[in-house]
């Protein structure tokens, strides 16, 4: 089960460099009054070393802190930035409107902010953090699904068609495969034997994790180990596709484990 994001932040801890607020593990806690002052005084410098183009407007970019992906590009002023550090919502300004706004504040699809990043000159910004939703007004997961590579004519608003990364690509396509295991017609892929036989698939896991391993008892090469951890991730992959959990849910509980030893992980384990 993933962990609930209802919990955003620890108080952070703002520094000198490039990363406007941080927090040690990616989760978020209420921050005082008095300590949102404090932060408020630490900020303010920071937000002047922004080079604000002549209307006063920065590029700010928002991404899936588990994902990577990106989710979408807006403008912000010295007020939305100010703003998103403070509530710790992904917040804009709309430069037709010349009004802020925050993304969800209609949908309710929040982008929860975990850090705010300012690239090396100064003038580009990207929000770091967990959507509750779908981010563009299509109603897919993030505003950058068409590529521009494919026939135009496949160039239709399609949720489900975004810009991936390879371990999401991977996902996608065991996830294809599963919506197709119902059919009977030809021989089946091997991804599709997987997931119509449990016992198969974790015989398989088994097999390439002992086979993995013997790669550092054996001395093996390293490319090798790359090779047998590449076969480790994708069977595991159709098995939380067979348990309908994503991989972004995985990715989220290691996020949340960063702040934690590996004994104090355990112990809370045995707990709940």
């Amino acid at each position: 089960m993933a962990v609930p994001y209802s919990n955003c932040f620890q108080i952070p801890k703002v520094n000198s460099k490039s990363r406007l607020f941080s927090s040690s593990n990616g989760i978020c806690t209420r921050v005082s009054s008095v300590k949102a002052l404090h932060l408020e005084a630490k900020v303010d410098p920071l937000l002047d070393s922004v080079k604000w183009d002549d209307k006063g407007l920065a590029v700010a970019i928002a991404q899936n802190v588990d994902t990577g992906a990106v989710l979408m590009q807006g403008f912000v002023n010295r007020e939305a930035l100010s703003k998103t550090i403070s509530s710790r919502k992904a917040t804009f300004y709309s430069r037709s409107r010349s009004t802020l706004w925050t993304k969800g504040e209609t949908s309710m699809n929040f982008i929860n902010v975990c850090d705010v990043f300012i690239d090396c000159d100064r003038d580009s910004i990207i929000y770091l953090g967990k959507p509750d939703g779908p981010t563009c007004h299509t109603g897919a997961e993030t505003c950058y699904f068409t590529s521009v590579t494919e026939d135009a004519n496949e160039l239709e608003v399609d949720g489900n068609k975004v810009a991936l990364t390879t371990l999401y690509s991977l996902e996608s396509t065991i996830t294809k495969r599963k919506e197709e295991s119902s059919e009977t017609t030809g021989k089946p892929s091997w991804t599709k034997r997987l997931l119509l036989d449990e016992k198969l698939l974790c015989s398989k896991i088994r097999e390439e994790a002992d086979e993995l391993c013997r790669t550092l008892e054996e001395n093996e090469d390293t490319s090798r180990t790359a090779s047998e951890m590449a076969d480790v991730l994708y069977h595991s992959m159709v098995l939380l596709s067979r348990k309908g959990v994503k991989i972004e849910d995985v990715l989220e509980v290691l996020r949340l484990r960063f702040s934690q030893s590996g004994l104090e992980e355990k112990k809370a384990r045995r707990q709940s």
